[in-house]
């Protein structure tokens, strides 16, 4: 996956046109773009939208954010979406691994009531959004063979905290967001989930936006969440490497293979070590995703 969007989950209209925005996954929301007084409505249109879609070819992947494990919402949501059978669920407000244990356990049981193949459904987890999950960040090893990727979210950590603000005159986010977005990257790459950069909200920044996913790719994210559609073109054609970025990657693999896979390899008037195979391998493995995709 490269790009993720959100779509509330009681708009009829903004889910059918999600399908044609090229996103990888969509997040058919059910937290926080839908009012309280709309959960159940909301629950039954995405219900809905994924029975609909899910047999569809070429389709993008269905996600369900549902409401946080300590709302009281999380049993309605999963009861009302898991007959539809959704190929993973967005957990908001994840304060450890544990809550992603928690979760599987409920997904275990929705599973086998619905006749759906154990361990199907995926999790992804929103790790950072309050002051607490902070300290629990490398907890997510080995949490569930579910979990598919962590990200993280600026938005509600910045009302856990009290902060004025997230970002700085510059645009940038202020250090104790970057300190959370840089221990997600650390966290997700040590339980063996995908790393997903937070949301750019300045929709109409597109440049802004191309900036932030650039600097994510660079620092080791491989995905990035939109929440409108415009955004999506430009984070897909960030996360897909280049056929120049492929064709070195190969080369190096290439070498390495040659040599009979020794420490260190020269090639181009360059040596290389172990970590620029495994660098790419991981290039190959984007580019192998983006196509099928």
């Amino acid at each position: 996956m490269r790009s993720l969007l959100f779509v509330p989950g009681d708009s009829e209209r903004k889910l059918a046109k999600s399908l044609d925005s090229g996103a990888d996954v969509l997040l058919v929301d059910l937290e926080d773009s839908v009012a309280l007084e709309a959960k159940q409505t909301a629950r039954e249109i995405a219900a809905g939208f994924l029975a609909a879609h899910r047999d569809t070819a070429d389709r993008p992947r269905l996600y369900v954010r549902v409401n946080a494990l300590d709302t009281g919402e999380t049993d309605a949501d999963l009861a009302a979406i898991m007959p539809s059978a959704p190929d993973g669920i967005m957990l908001p407000k994840s304060v450890s691994g544990v809550d992603v244990q928690h979760l599987a356990a409920k997904l275990a049981v929705y599973e086998a009531e619905n006749e759906i193949a154990d361990g199907a459904t995926r999790i992804l987890a929103v790790a950072t959004e309050t002051a607490a999950s902070i300290f629990n960040l490398g907890t997510y090893q080995a949490a569930s063979p579910r979990l598919e990727g962590l990200t993280w979210g600026a938005e509600d950590l910045s009302a856990d905290i009290g902060a004025l603000a997230n970002r700085g005159a510059d645009g940038g986010f202020s250090e104790p967001f970057r300190l959370a977005r840089n221990l997600c990257l650390f966290g997700a790459v040590a339980a063996g989930a995908t790393p997903i950069d937070t949301v750019f909200t300045n929709f109409r920044d597109t440049d802004g936006l191309r900036g932030e996913a650039l600097a994510a790719l660079r620092d080791g994210f491989t995905a990035k969440m939109a929440i409108h559609p415009a955004q999506v073109g430009v984070i897909n054609d960030v996360f897909t490497p280049s056929a120049e970025e492929v064709a070195k990657a190969r080369a190096i693999i290439d070498a390495f293979a040659a040599a009979g896979n020794p420490g260190v390899v020269g090639l181009d008037g360059e040596m290389l070590d172990r970590p620029h195979l495994r660098r790419a391998e991981k290039v190959l493995a984007r580019a192998g995703a983006a196509e099928r995709d």
